[in-house]
């Protein structure tokens, strides 16, 4: 089966999972109701409770989950061969990702638009809020320190993407100034930003911005962390109408035409792939292929990210109950066709074997340059176009750059909302001040990129990565307990969200035990501590799950006598 062959199996999976199963989900298992006043509505505040039409509320939701780590998780899986990450991706996608996004934003929608943190106390106790708080707090921080620096590695391996990029944010705080005081629909005005973007990549693309190569004695890479965090302070600092829904709305055209052109770059130049389909030859510093392929490629396939978003600013923003199968599910499978077309840039878009054996010599190489590798491929397919290399590349990478920045200033919005949580649970009201949980956000993911690895500041970001895939993961578990602790209440069918949860589970909890031993032999104190702390928080939540399902089962004995 040849890439394009490949390819076209995923968009008839993916579209029949649209069609059917997330159908069937919100008919038969949520029950959607359009009469439904939702928090947007209810709670009205200009600033992040702002109901919002679903095509731009899809925009938002889906260019905040479609990140880095959709390419980056694909592009390091490959090393065991494109098949398994094929397989996980499709099967994922459809029957676990699709549910857990579609599933966490009705919830949240249910429950004033509270963060899936703070639903746990719902299903799970009381004390499980405060837990699954901390689990959040500590993945988000995870999620500022990785995109922070992938970012900052683009700007430096491709500076040719700086112009576009920042010219595009005062495109889009005009177009939402216009917008919101002229009550004017976003069409028209974004697709207009889009198209002064499109004409930036081509400038850019021959007039590279870099920094000196060491300013202050600290590397290009460290200053340009430390300028996406306060970039990302800042814009989550602003409200959603300012600079979040229509840079969101440019950025989501951005990428259906990026998905466009690298699938018609691979129809048009039909590759051959150079990757095996299973790689019998793994680098001997590989991990094993399970249970690692599925904290590896996250996003993707399934992400508790994604969960975060839903029931943050998606769920603030949702009009209509029956908007969130549009929103949720549909935005579920756009990852999954970002995925799928990092997969098959990295293993067809190589000029050779060989080219693509060098980058997958080793388990370090491939995690490395994980980004890098998807550019590469994917310019190389944006070639068959007839595009020059310098364009496609440049195109590729501020298509990256775009939807990383999203995700981390959504990312850094919705660590003030938990800090505020965290703040009321604990009575600190201070952490509810906007101005304050800002500039703690800051400082804490600053603090955690520069000091994860001193020896190279600003980039600890990459040394988490290991981390945040299985802590993703299990914060994807867990928001599949309390889906499933909901439902069977409701009397409803709660299967479709407990076994992809015993599945993630399993696979996780195993992951990050073989994780947490690596770190304990490599002497990463660091990582086993965060590892270690995030994992018995998970034990322990899991252990308050099966007490709330004996409470469940022992409450509806008793409704059921007389």
């Amino acid at each position: 089966m040849g890439p394009v062959l490949v390819a076209l199996l995923g968009f008839a999976v993916f579209f029949l999972g649209w069609r059917f199963y997330s159908r069937h989900l919100a008919e038969r298992v949520l029950q959607l109701d359009p009469d439904f006043e939702t928090p947007a509505n209810a709670y009205y505040d200009g600033l992040d409770f702002v109901p919002t039409n679903r095509f731009v509320l899809w925009g938002h939701h889906f260019t905040s989950v479609a990140g880095a780590a959709p390419i980056i998780g694909p592009a390091i899986a490959v090393i065991w061969g494109w098949l398994p990450a094929l397989i996980w991706i499709l099967v994922g996608t459809v029957f676990i990702a699709g549910m857990h996004d579609f599933g966490t934003l009705w919830a949240s929608v249910r429950h004033r638009a509270q963060s899936i943190g703070s639903i746990a106390a719902h299903a799970l106790g009381p004390r499980a809020r405060s837990l699954f708080l901390l689990i959040i707090f500590f993945l988000l921080l995870l999620v500022n320190a990785v995109f922070a620096v992938s970012i900052a590695t683009l700007f430096t391996e491709f500076p040719e993407s700086v112009i576009p990029y920042w010219l595009q944010i005062p495109i889009a705080i005009a177009i939402g100034l216009i917008a919101y005081r002229t009550r004017m629909s976003l069409l028209w005005p974004c697709l207009i930003g889009l198209g002064l973007l499109l004409g930036l990549v081509f400038i850019g693309g021959y007039v590279p911005v870099s920094l000196p190569e060491e300013p202050g004695g600290v590397p290009d890479v460290a200053w340009w962390t430390l300028i996406m965090l306060g970039y990302g302070a800042i814009a989550s600092r602003l409200p959603v109408w300012v600079l979040l829904q229509p840079r969101d709305f440019i950025n989501a055209h951005l990428l259906i035409i990026g998905l466009l052109v690298v699938y018609s770059g691979l129809f048009i130049g039909q590759p051959d792939f150079v990757a095996p389909m299973i790689n019998q030859d793994v680098p001997a510093d590989a991990p094993p292929l399970i249970p690692l392929l599925f904290v590896t490629i996250a996003c993707g396939a399934i992400s508790g990210f994604h969960g975060l978003v839903s029931s943050g600013t998606t769920a603030r923003q949702l009009n209509r109950e029956t908007d969130a199968r549009f929103v949720g599910y549909v935005g579920a499978t756009g990852e999954g066709l970002l995925g799928l077309a990092a997969l098959l840039a990295v293993t067809a878009g190589f000029a050779s074997v060989g080219e693509w054996n060098s980058h997958y010599e080793s388990w370090a190489a491939a995690s490395g340059t994980g980004i890098a590798a998807f550019v590469t491929g994917a310019g190389n397919l944006l070639g068959n176009l007839g595009l020059p290399v310098v364009v496609g590349t440049t195109f590729v990478s501020i298509m990256v750059v775009a939807f990383a920045a999203t995700t981390l200033d959504t990312s850094m919005r919705l660590q003030r909302f938990i800090l505020a949580e965290i703040g009321r649970d604990y009575r600190l009201p201070a952490l509810g001040n906007v101005n304050l949980a800002t500039v703690i956000t800051f400082l804490a993911c600053a603090g955690l990129a520069f000091g994860a690895d001193p020896d190279n500041p600003g980039q600890g970001g990459m040394v988490l990565w290991p981390l945040f895939g299985t802590t993703n993961q299990l914060t994807a578990g867990l928001s599949l307990l309390v889906l499933t602790l909901l439902l069977w209440r409701l009397k409803r069918g709660f299967l479709y969200t407990l076994l992809p949860f015993f599945f993630v589970a399993a696979m996780t909890t195993s992951a990050m035990s073989y994780n947490l031993y690596s770190y304990f032999e490599q002497g990463n104190w660091l990582l086993v501590t965060i590892g270690g702390i995030i994992f018995a928080l998970n034990i322990w939540l899991i252990l308050e799950g099966i007490a709330a399902a004996r409470r469940i089962r022992h409450e509806k004995r008793q409704g059921a006598e007389p």
